[in-house]
């Protein structure tokens, strides 16, 4: 039992006012890993203030400075990869294979924030003006649980690139895995202030955040209603903000392309987190006539699929991160069968044998329609939707039927068809015969997944403010 009852405020670990614990719950066993104490408005508002005070001189730091910065978080990163991976295997139920990539992409974050710095002009000339990009101010981190040490090196290293200060809220579920990497940014000696964190509950950490006049823009990930919420309160001061929302990302596969390698790589895309990925692929759209085949092939990668122990290195599929989300994905695939769709494997109920844990058997539904709210809404959970298509334009008219559309996929055996599709698709990223990441490319969504972007020169530049210095001749 792990008791975390300290905060980060100004360069040091201190006792929080709020006097609200919050228990920690194992998603593998439903055992009580231990419990934080969660800050309140007021610790909220003193971390506020420190990032306010931190920013006079921050943003004045060079370049060289903030590289070395970043480069020291990372040092002291790198030090405790097995601590990094195992509490997010214990705490979130992510699996060895999930944690282990997020590790190296933890690290990335850096790599790009030191590249972006390398090559970025902070000052630019703009028809006969000086245009300066100046640091945008105080900015409040608001991050979820099904990468929360991802979130936060991904944002915090792009905010210190651009020479803002910072507070963040972390899930209060992640508080072991939080606490972990605030003991590394502690270590790595940035200037008091720069980087705050206050464990503690959306609507009073969160909500103070959104309200608090001296917090200069906002980057949240998470649902498209709590991103709602933000907005509406942060237009009152005018925030700047960058949302990063839901999904219900489409997978096209088109006629030609390879079954046996594509269907594979969907089922990858669907259950890729457990299911819990903003950006999963969970419908996949295919070609009517290809319908009996995938059907096989469906059936026999999910038979190879290890849903299970999350320590597992050859686990695919863990647990929902707790059992209010565990009754969530139940709810929808009862959903998926009221409406008529037919579960072709899995279905409601735990796994046998993983009765302790919130597992779900990996769902994968046929006789679906655009219309279904399986189709439609975003799960959260390895639940996947199979829509057929009889044409080219069928698919794309299907795959754009969305409030959504953060992320998609494309596959098909000739690359210029498949670019000539995805260059159709609104969505903020569009994977064209594979999945992977590029860190200096944006990412964001079009429609309800989101606004702005994150990652690369359109990220740098949303922590930052132009301002057009116009001088007489």
């Amino acid at each position: 039992m792990k008791t975390i009852d300290k905060i980060y405020i100004n360069g040091e670990f201190i006792t929080p006012q709020g006097t609200e614990y919050f228990d920690l719950i194992s998603p593998t066993t439903n055992k009580n890993l231990g419990k934080v104490l969660l800050g309140n408005t007021e610790d909220t508002k003193k971390a506020i203030e420190a990032a306010q005070n931190a920013f006079k001189t921050f943003s004045k730091t060079t370049t060289s400075e903030r590289i070395q910065y970043l480069k020291n978080i990372k040092s002291s990163i790198e030090k405790r990869k097995d601590d990094f991976i195992n509490v997010m295997i214990e705490e979130y139920g992510g699996t060895f294979q999930f944690a282990s990539v997020s590790y190296e992409y933890m690290l990335k974050g850096f790599d790009s924030a030191i590249n972006l710095l390398n090559s970025y002009n902070f000052i630019k000339t703009m028809g006969e003006s000086e245009v300066q990009m100046a640091p945008i101010g105080v900015v409040g981190i608001i991050i979820p649980w099904n990468s929360s040490n991802g979130f936060i090196c991904s944002k915090l290293s792009t905010a210190i690139a651009a020479g803002c200060t910072t507070v963040i809220k972390p899930s209060e579920m992640s508080a072991q895995q939080t606490q972990l990497i605030t003991e590394c940014i502690h270590e790595a000696n940035l200037p008091k202030g720069v980087f705050n964190i206050v464990n503690g509950l959306g609507e009073v950490v969160g909500a103070e955040i959104s309200r608090n006049p001296n917090i200069a823009k906002i980057s949240f990930t998470g649902s498209t209603n709590v991103g709602k919420i933000i907005a509406k309160e942060a237009v009152n001061t005018m925030k700047r903000v960058t949302l990063e929302l839901g999904g219900k990302s489409p997978n096209i596969i088109l006629d030609d392309a390879d079954f046996s390698k594509a269907i594979p790589l969907a089922i990858g895309a669907a259950f890729m987190n457990s299911g819990q990925a903003c950006i999963a692929g969970t419908r996949l759209l295919i070609p009517e006539n290809k319908l009996e085949e995938t059907k096989l092939l469906i059936k026999e990668t999910i038979s190879h699929l290890i849903v299970g122990d999350p320590k597992n290195p050859n686990t695919a599929v863990g647990p929902m991160v707790s059992t209010k989300q565990f009754n969530r994905v139940q709810d929808y695939i009862q959903t998926g069968i009221n409406e008529g769709a037919e579960i072709l494997t899995g279905g409601l109920g735990k796994p046998q044998g993983l009765e302790n844990g919130n597992f779900v058997k990996p769902t994968v539904f046929i006789k679906v329609n655009n219309q279904m709210r399986i189709a439609r809404e975003e799960i959260f959970g390895p639940v996947l939707s199979v829509i057929t298509y009889k044409t080219e334009e069928e698919a794309i008219e299907i795959a754009n039927d969305t409030t959504y559309g953060l992320q998609a996929y494309v596959s098909s055996s000739d690359s210029k068809r498949a670019h000539n599709v995805a260059s159709q698709i609104n969505a903020g990223r569009v994977q064209i015969n594979g999945i992977s990441h590029d860190p200096m490319a944006p990412f964001g969504g079009f429609k309800q997944s989101g606004i702005g972007r994150e990652f690369g020169i359109l990220g740098l530049e949303a922590y930052l403010e132009p301002r057009a210095l116009i001088q007489q001749k």
